[in-house]
């Protein structure tokens, strides 16, 4: 059973979400914050394995209470989702880089809703398909100077080509394609590289691969 926790400062959404979750047989709601200080706390007591995080919210916002959850290493299995009225947030950069898995509109449909929260617990990213390469070429050109391959020594050559892909925002299933294997052995690589470089899931490894300079923006095309 995959156990979330909602916060959101709008009980109307909160409700709307919740109906939609508990609806489904591999999935239950563990509890509801309004605000961010309420959600570390529920957080911190409750370990859901997904937090579905609104981005703004009052006392404390959902970007500094993110940064709370995957700074603590107790937490490391929690993973969080940002939910943002906006496709290109200014928030959601920062988001990524502190440590969330993803994001979503709000206005996403149920189905995206519900294959996000599972693909999360299995460690992919989840950067909503109509604007990843949009988000990924915006937070190239936001951030900050490759900082070297620092780690990159413990990949292999092909380990390093995934992570570049990975990088541009390609799929497993387009990864395998373009590198004419199997999508398990795709996902395969993923997966090795993750553990190598210690990243929490598909998000983390994006941000490295642009921080490295393994992947610059004017690979996205």
């Amino acid at each position: 059973m995959i156990r979330v926790l909602l916060a959101d400062d709008q009980s109307l959404v909160r409700a709307g979400f919740r109906a939609l979750l508990d609806a489904q047989p591999d999935i239950e709601v563990a509890g509801e914050a309004a605000d961010g200080d309420e959600a570390v706390a529920l957080v911190r007591e409750l370990r859901p394995d997904v937090v579905l995080m609104d981005i703004r919210m009052p006392r404390l916002d959902g970007l500094t209470a993110t940064r709370a959850i995957t700074g603590d290493d107790v937490l490391g299995d929690v993973r969080v989702v940002m939910l943002t009225t906006f496709e290109l947030d200014e928030y959601v950069f920062e988001a990524i880089r502190a440590g969330a898995s993803g994001f979503l509109v709000k206005d996403t449909e149920p189905e995206e809703l519900l294959r996000a929260v599972r693909a999360v617990v299995d460690g992919d990213a989840l950067l909503s398909p109509g604007v990843t390469r949009r988000l990924i070429a915006e937070f190239a050109a936001r951030s900050k100077g490759p900082s070297g391959p620092q780690g990159l020594d413990e990949l292999t050559e092909r380990e390093r080509e995934v992570m570049a892909l990975v990088g541009i925002g390609l799929s497993n299933e387009e990864i395998a394609r373009r590198l004419v294997v199997s999508p398990l052995t795709a996902k395969t690589h993923v997966s090795r590289t993750m553990v190598k470089l210690g990243a929490r899931d598909r998000a983390q490894l994006v941000v490295l691969a642009y921080e490295s300079g393994l992947v610059r923006p004017g690979w996205l095309g």
